[in-house]
């Protein structure tokens, strides 16, 4: 029989979820590739395969994480009103949060990470991020554009820790 030709990179992904997941449930340092490739039910020397490091896993977990709310960020810019364009991108975040949970709690524990490729990983998301919903808010016109995207991307933020401390009182407007 032949092989399918799509298994790596279905492999690739399957490892980067389990990452997500691994990581996120017992964080970066205590997480090891041994228990990553447990939940991806693959053996370890595999994930070298694709990543030569658990740096480079992480890196790529986080660069599929920023990746997710940068393209849903996009698509609410490209198809949302100026009068709905906050609301609509507060909406598009939140549903990342609720479907996403665990990509997001990777994000927030990336950033106590002091190597510097994670630290560039970190800044290079939330600068694309930043920048999305600054040019979105002076596209729309929004009254100041910075101050506001300021405290859009601060409200997410709460938005996070909200949800990790299992507080939704938090998000309460």
């Amino acid at each position: 029989m032949a092989k399918d030709a799509t298994t790596p990179v279905n492999r690739r992904s399957d490892i980067i979820s389990a990452a997500i997941e691994v990581f996120a449930e017992i964080g970066y340092y205590r997480a090891t590739t041994a228990q990553v490739a447990e939940r991806a039910t693959i053996s370890q020397p595999y994930i070298f395969r694709f990543f030569p490091t658990k740096e480079a896993l992480l890196m790529t977990a986080l660069e599929v994480s920023w990746g997710r709310i940068i393209e849903s960020f996009r698509h609410v810019v490209e198809s949302a009103s100026p009068e709905k364009l906050e609301t609509d991108l507060i909406s598009a975040y939140e549903k990342i949060l609720e479907d996403y949970r665990n990509e997001v709690f990777l994000q927030m524990q990336a950033q106590t990470i002091q190597e510097d490729s994670i630290r560039d990983t970190m800044r290079n998301g939330f600068r694309e991020v930043r920048q999305i919903v600054l040019e979105a808010f002076r596209k729309a016109e929004i009254m100041n554009p910075e101050e506001r995207t300021m405290l859009f991307l601060a409200r997410g933020m709460l938005c996070n820790i909200a949800e990790a401390i299992s507080m939704p009182e938090l998000k309460e407007t």
